[in-house]
């Protein structure tokens, strides 16, 4: 990372704050949920999986993939492989079916 990049992870008081919580401390919490294979489900659902512009969102927070970011995750295994497997068309389709959702629960929780 360049000198004059900033690190999401660093909060400075010049930035701001949404709801008493800076962009990481969102991030973290919204990238944290998508270890949660019923919560992928939801998304699906709304059609938010079919929106470019949240894939691309998706896209950015592959920056959790870092281990400086990494560190923060709670569950980083599930984390990490769902924002990996958002990446995929075919996965977006099929975590519609309650059957991939029910393995992924049990394939994330043994």
């Amino acid at each position: 990372m360049a000198p004059a990049e900033k690190s999401p992870i660093a909060t400075s008081t010049s930035e701001p704050l949404h709801g008493g919580f800076s962009r990481f401390e969102l991030e973290l919490e919204f990238v944290q949920c998508l270890a949660n294979p019923m919560y992928l489900n939801h998304l699906a659902t709304q059609k938010l999986l079919d929106d470019p512009s949240f894939i691309a969102y998706l896209d950015y927070l592959q920056y959790f993939i870092k281990p400086e970011y990494a560190r923060f995750l709670t569950y980083p295994g599930p984390t990490l492989r769902a924002l990996e497997l958002l990446q995929q068309e075919k996965f977006r389709q099929e975590i519609l079916s309650p059957d991939t959702v029910a393995r992924l629960q049990q394939a994330w929780t043994t």
